[in-house]
């Protein structure tokens, strides 16, 4: 048995925010997801801190669409001020993610137990997540089910760039490294040049040591480690056995 999942994701828009728009308080999505926001996905679908989910690669299955809004958002100080935020419109993705196990908890050592993980993780996938999906930002309401990587879109069409050798999205960023995750005492950035061919996006590995990834310093960060399996995280086996797996 190994730890791959594959499902689609979809809703009726995203906000895939370019870091580089956030300056002047308005946001402009990125043309694809990131690959942080697509693991956010996946750990709103299942996560426990016994593992780390890794994206393979997205398959963009419809047209890249965007439309701006006038919004109101909250100030620091009180009050309201305006804004235009730039959203994709009518998305959808397929994925394919693997998890493995966070070799930096050893207090979750015990936990590691690939057979009930990747139950529950199925079973919540069919349930439409355990938490709620966002595509991006808490305005934009998602939705995940099951399906085979490289099936047709839920109309039934093939992906709109399928037949698209190449395209190019310029330097976009990937995600954060946290120390939890990596074993540093440091929050860092990665960047990449992100590319789509024939309509599927390979991110990367966060471990890429072939250059493909560009990381930034951040700031020092100790690392935040709450939970002991059955003190506050329930042992996977008691989660499967309530759930009947």
């Amino acid at each position: 048995m190994n730890s791959t999942i594959t499902f689609r994701v979809w809703g009726r828009q995203a906000l895939f925010t370019d870091p580089v728009t956030k300056i002047g308080g308005e946001k402009f999505s990125y043309q694809v997801p990131t690959y942080e926001a697509i693991k956010g996905i996946l750990k709103s679908i299942y996560w426990k801190p016994t593992l780390i989910w890794h994206i393979d690669k997205i398959r963009v299955m419809k047209p890249i669409r965007t439309q701006s809004k006038s919004t109101k958002p909250l100030d620091w100080n009180g009050g309201n001020t305006l804004a235009i935020y730039t959203f994709l419109q009518d998305v959808e993705y397929q994925v394919q993610a693997h998890f493995t196990w966070n070799e930096y908890w050893d207090e979750l050592k015990n936990d590691r137990n690939l057979g009930k993980h990747m139950a529950i993780a199925e079973r919540m996938l069919e349930r439409g997540g355990r938490q709620d999906i966002f595509l991006g930002t808490r305005d934009c309401q998602g939705y995940v089910e099951p399906c085979e990587f490289g099936s047709p879109s839920r109309d039934g069409k093939a992906g709109f760039y399928d037949d698209i050798d190449n395209l190019d999205f310029g330097l976009m960023f990937h995600s954060f490294g946290y120390p939890e995750e990596t074993g540093k005492h440091e929050l860092i950035s990665r960047f990449w040049q992100a590319n789509m061919q024939y309509g599927v996006i390979e991110f990367p590995s966060v471990n890429d040591n072939t250059g493909r990834l560009k990381t930034r310093f951040i700031r020092n960060m100790q690392p935040e480690k709450p939970f002991k399996r059955g003190e506050n995280v329930k042992p996977v086996e008691d989660e499967a056995k309530e759930l009947g797996l």
